[in-house]
């Protein structure tokens, strides 16, 4: 297993020192955007592999949240695919521009916490309705951007209590690895073997990266194990449906605030914190607006709001040469709009996979930024902010329908502003 990384700085705006106010309210390229040969030149095996598994981690479990909480509201069939696809093509589309624009991975996804709190708004209000907010929250996204009052609210906020939180949303994946193999060791162990012994002889995971391996040893598992089973029939392209939105006051209130919120600042929050710690400088407001014109991109087929991803950039950033690493982002882009075109085979494919093999490979691509969170949350300073941090989001405390995510950063750093200020001080 790789050593601990060095904890960054905790500084303001990822330890470069400098005052956020005096950059520019749209962040430039630090180098010139990367073109078709660049990205030949740049790419290779390990950052392919980090493309895959990106994609499969988004394409598997947080596909089957998306399903879930969309049945369980009355969605139908048709109404969940154009859901599906507009995930996807968001997804691919904001992350291949950002990504060669500013030659670091920067991968886009949607807001699985935005995704569950829909759970309850599905069940009395009217779908329209809830579209009428996706516009709405993504509107607010994109003002909020363009102000310019995100980047300072970030980094005001210590790196350590940022990453404790990180850690305490990223902890789950670690546990899945003991849970699926003590549930289903003929699909799970292998895959934990594999991975174990890539990581541990260099030269075999020189040319085979270790979570590609351990995705090729669980596709064999699943495949002796007789347990694939994808229903036959069923659209095979994707058919995206507009849902006309419908603007109340009560759906407004009740999801365009949570929206926002969870887009902003857990999920922005958790994608900026993991790039910086693998040495990269994602653009703050940049990042935000395009949350926001991709979240008006989503409702228009009834989906909820695009986001910058924190598991599926710390996946991009596994390994791998840093100036580098944009190349694994441009992999997952291409698939997810390959995805996006094939929303319904991919669906059933992904929900035909045993539950073991779909936890036991994200939990295994994300133990290294497992590993990265706690490190920087607890390595150096903010040391009490970031525990309080880990505590209040792993309680699952929601208070006002919003994830505890947000409330964890909230308490941590207020708690850390009274009882650190020696820390504070210092930076």
């Amino acid at each position: 297993m790789p050593h601990p990384p060095k904890a960054p700085s905790t500084t303001t705006e990822a330890g470069s020192g400098r005052n956020p106010g005096a950059q520019p309210l749209f962040e430039r390229p630090r180098v010139g955007p990367a073109g078709v040969r660049d990205v030949l030149k740049d790419i290779g095996p390990h950052y392919a592999s980090n493309g895959v598994v990106g994609l499969a981690f988004s394409a598997s479990g947080p596909v089957a949240v998306t399903l879930a909480v969309g049945s369980l509201g009355g969605l139908t069939q048709s109404q969940l695919a154009s859901w599906v696809f507009a995930i996807f093509l968001s997804a691919g589309a904001a992350t291949l521009v950002m990504s060669l624009i500013y030659r670091q991975p920067l991968g886009f996804a949607w807001s699985i916490p935005g995704t569950v709190l829909l759970g309850p708004s599905l069940q009395h209000l009217p779908f329209p309705e809830v579209v009428g907010a996706f516009f709405s929250a993504g509107v607010l996204i994109l003002a909020l951007g363009a102000t310019g009052v995100v980047r300072p609210i970030m980094a005001a906020i210590p790196v350590p209590i940022v990453m404790a939180m990180v850690a305490a949303v990223f902890l789950r994946f670690g546990t899945d690895i003991v849970a699926s193999t003590r549930t289903d060791p003929a699909v799970a162990a292998p895959m934990v073997v594999a991975f174990v012994v890539l990581a541990a002889v260099p030269a075999l995971g020189k040319y085979l990266p270790p979570v590609l391996g351990t995705l090729a040893v669980g596709v064999v598992a699943v495949a002796l194990s007789g347990r694939f089973t994808m229903e036959d029939g069923g659209r095979v392209l994707a058919a995206p449906v507009f849902t006309t939105p419908e603007f109340t006051w009560a759906a407004q209130l009740e999801l365009v605030i949570p929206l926002a919120l969870t887009v902003l600042v857990v999920q922005n929050g958790q994608g900026a914190a993991v790039l910086r710690t693998a040495g990269h400088h994602p653009p703050i407001n940049v990042s935000a607006m395009t949350s926001g014109v991709f979240s008006l991109l989503n409702a228009a087929f009834g989906a909820v709001s695009a986001c910058v991803t924190g598991p599926t950039n710390a996946l991009l950033t596994s390994s791998g040469q840093k100036q580098r690493q944009y190349t694994a982002a441009v992999v997952y882009g291409l698939l997810s709009l390959v995805c996006a075109l094939l929303a319904p085979t991919l669906t059933r494919f992904m929900l035909a996979t045993p539950e073991a093999f779909i936890l036991a490979l994200g939990g295994l691509a994300m133990l290294r930024a497992l590993q990265q969170a706690f490190v920087t949350a607890f390595a150096t300073n903010f040391t009490l902010g970031a525990l309080v941090t880990f505590v209040v989001t792993i309680s699952g405390l929601d208070l006002f329908n919003i994830h505890a995510a947000f409330w964890g950063v909230v308490i941590g750093y207020g708690v850390s502003r009274l009882l650190e200020r020696q820390d504070h001080t210092a930076t």
